[in-house]
């Protein structure tokens, strides 16, 4: 346990020394800005009878920005220590590799849920700026932050797998990219051919948009959150299995 913690620390650390960190703070807390003044101006134009929370999410800069996060944060995890040449010292320590996956998996999805602090408080300054009962309920703001941590998980996950796989961080960018894009694109497959084959449920089942706008409804389904769970269970294995990989090559 005290390895794990001093790679969390390590990792975490990292984040705030380096400029990219507060780069991406800044990214988050500006787009989620926009994004929260764009719904807002939508529900002043227009009756709209959906809560704030969900118009927010289904912003289109919002998916764009999100997205685009997951490759900025995990590209230099594994990539970086093996272009720096201390992978190879870390593989050839006394440390279990699960131990190693994890403390970088978890560095990464703390640094996330911080990224997040400023636009959930946009929604809470919203009551105290104009004295009105807020356009959403706190089962949905819940809901929605709520899957924004499940969908964090995975998609980190496939990050830290990807930089796992090579020494080039544009590389690791690059899988990162596709596989997010690949995965987010599958929930549209209904959209496309209909519900009328057989894996239609399926295609359901994982679609991203549609976990986000049945949570930002407050509709918190099990069956999402057993999926997101056992998906980052199942790619950190994947990562493991990699980076054992390289163990036994070194």
């Amino acid at each position: 346990m005290s390895t794990l913690l001093i790679i969390l620390r390590k990792e975490l650390r990292g984040f705030f020394l380096s400029p990219l960190g507060w780069i991406l703070l800044t990214l988050v807390t500006v787009m989620q800005g926009w994004s929260v003044s764009s719904a807002m101006k939508a529900l002043q134009d227009a009756p709209i009878p959906e809560s704030l929370v969900y118009i927010v999410f289904h912003m289109p800069q919002f998916w764009f920005y999100f997205l685009a996060l997951f490759p900025l944060i995990t590209m230099r995890l594994f990539a970086e220590e093996e272009r720096a040449g201390t992978l190879e010292t870390l593989l050839t320590a006394p440390v279990q590799t699960s131990q190693l996956v994890l403390g970088k998996h978890l560095a990464t999805l703390c640094f996330y849920l911080l990224l997040w602090i400023p636009s959930f408080l946009q929604f809470q300054i919203f009551g105290l700026l104009t004295n009105l009962d807020p356009p959403f309920s706190a089962g949905s703001l819940v809901g929605a932050f709520f899957l924004i941590l499940l969908m964090g998980s995975l998609f980190l996950a496939i990050g830290t797998f990807a930089s796992a796989l090579t020494s080039s961080q544009i590389i690791a960018g690059v899988i990162t990219v596709g596989l997010l894009f690949i995965h987010y694109f599958l929930g549209y497959i209904t959209a496309i051919y209909g519900d009328q084959f057989p894996a239609a449920s399926l295609f359901h089942h994982i679609s991203a948009s549609e976990h986000l706008r049945d949570f930002s409804r407050g509709l918190i389904n099990s069956r999402t959150v057993i999926y997101y769970l056992t998906a980052t269970a199942f790619v950190l294995l994947m990562t493991h299995h990699a980076l054992n990989y390289r163990r036994w090559k070194s």
